[in-house]
């Protein structure tokens, strides 16, 4: 059964999936907020089910903390190649996860230490706009939920910084950061993750 994270918690991912995890998957879902209905809620901006484009992204850094590679929908795929992102949502419509970025964690170089996982709102709008918003990680071999972590913290944030997987002792473990920010792309936390590593 799947661990429910909260803010600040760490997990060793290996112990919860068993042992010989290869590869995981970071899944992202959302809907766009309901709006208030009737004609009052459309005078004062309420009465719109507008779509919603989270972009979820994931940042590789070395042992200095230096950026190394970015995982986002401009670039789908890491250059070393043991990263793939599903593509882009920009929606938010339908069950389950809008957007996935799978990680073949045998495949990750030495020479990065921590994965950071974003979400940003590229269109600008804030999450007050977003319920239901959750980023979960996902055992690649057989597709079973290892942990869970809601981001529906709603307010006038437009990105947070989800997650932090990284290595600890030959063992790769898991941050649920949850820290709120702003910006429409991964780059634009650098500031807010660099203490974070």
């Amino acid at each position: 059964m799947a661990i429910s994270l909260q803010k600040g918690q760490k997990i060793s991912l290996e112990k919860e999936a068993g042992a010989g995890l290869t590869r995981i998957i970071m899944g992202l879902g959302w809907d766009a907020a309901k709006g208030k209905s009737g004609v009052l809620g459309k005078l004062f901006g309420g009465g719109g089910d507008d779509s919603i484009d989270l972009d979820a992204s994931c940042l590789l850094f070395d042992n200095g903390g230096n950026l190394i590679d970015v995982v986002w929908f401009r670039q789908l795929r890491s250059q070393d190649g043991s990263i793939q992102h599903s593509g882009d949502n920009r929606t938010g419509d339908g069950d389950g996860d809008d957007e996935q970025i799978q990680v073949n964690l045998a495949a990750i170089p030495a020479t990065v230490k921590n994965l950071v996982f974003t979400v940003n709102n590229f269109t600008g709008q804030d999450f007050s706009k977003v319920e239901n918003a959750y980023c979960r990680i996902i055992n690649g071999a057989n597709n079973s939920e290892i942990a869970r972590y809601d981001l529906s913290c709603q307010g006038g944030h437009t990105a947070m910084v989800m997650a932090k997987v990284y290595r600890h002792n030959n063992e790769w473990k898991m941050h649920a950061i949850g820290d709120i920010g702003h910006g429409r792309t991964a780059g634009d936390l650098l500031p807010q993750i660099t203490p974070l590593l």
